[in-house]
Parts: C-alpha cells; structure tokens; sequence
C-alpha cells in the first residue's frame, strides 16, 4: 500500500479513466458508423471511422501484417518500462507522473485494438479546406499530452522540482 500512495502508482486510476473512454469510444464508432463514415460535428472536425493498421501517421500501414506485432511488442515493452519508472517516481513529481500514466494508457488502449482487431480504430478527424489531419482517437490524444509532458518536465528547473519537493 506504501509503494500506491507514495510514488506515481497513486494515479493509476487515470489509465483506467483513458482506457475505459477509448474503449467504449472505440466501440461506439464501430458499432454505429460503417467504415470510412463521416459525420460533420464541426466546420474543421469530423468524426470519420478510420482504420490504422501501423503506427502513428499511418506508418508502415501497408507493410503486410508484420507491423501489428511490432507495435504490439513496442507497446508491451513501452507500458512495462513506464510502469517501473513510475513506481519509482517521488510523491511530488506530479507532471512526470501524469505524463507517464496518460502515454501508458495510450499505449495499452492502441494495444487492446491491435489484439482484438488486427488494426487500431481511428475517428477523430481535424481538417481545413483540402488539409487533412490524420484520423486519430482519444489514445493517441494521451500519448500526444503525456508526451508533451514529458518534454515540458524535462525543461523544468532543477529550482521548480527542488521547491516542489520540498513542499
């Protein structure tokens, strides 16, 4: 119980917000739209049943299979490393914690797609005129601000953690 309330464990339960948000989201979009289906929600924002067979941006969609169990084993190593960082994280590292939590749902809940489905379900879409952002989901939301985060704590000052600490 000393390890949960006194290092970055104690915000576990943020994964399993994120996880269960993806999750029933995900499950939303397939169980209501056909694939490529676009809903208008807003002049710059669609919501569009997409699938992700690679990585981020697509990457290596169209390799052939190999990919899903390569970014599923990333994803395994990824959510594992995080987990033990974070177990060593100090009670007041708030945003490294944050940070770690949001990536390490991200990871999983892109996992779970690629196990169940072979592909990750993909349906937020932002655009302008001919500009099309890639299609994404709330997951990729997580990664996106846990890694923002993350290079946000790096550039904090040893003074602003020394004082945090301290607190």
């Amino acid at each position: 119980m000393h390890l949960l309330k006194e290092t970055g464990w104690r915000f576990w339960w943020i994964v399993l917000l994120v996880l269960v948000a993806d999750q029933l989201s995900k499950i939303w979009v397939i169980q209501n739209f056909t694939l490529g289906e676009s809903i208008q929600l807003l002049p710059v924002f669609n919501f569009t049943y997409a699938r992700n067979y690679g990585a981020a941006f697509s990457f290596l969609g169209d390799a052939g299979g190999w990919q899903r169990w390569l970014f599923t084993a990333i994803a395994i190593v990824v959510t594992c490393v995080l987990s033990i960082w974070l177990s060593r994280l100090q009670r007041t590292q708030l945003k490294l914690s944050l940070a770690l939590v949001l990536i390490i749902a991200g990871a999983i809940g892109n996992l779970i797609d690629r196990s169940l489905y072979g592909y990750v379900v993909d349906f937020l879409h932002v655009y302008y005129q001919q500009w099309h952002y890639p299609i994404f989901n709330i997951a990729d939301c997580a990664i996106t601000i846990g890694a923002g985060l993350l290079i946000w704590d790096s550039f904090s000052s040893e003074d602003e953690q020394t004082q945090t600490r301290t607190n």
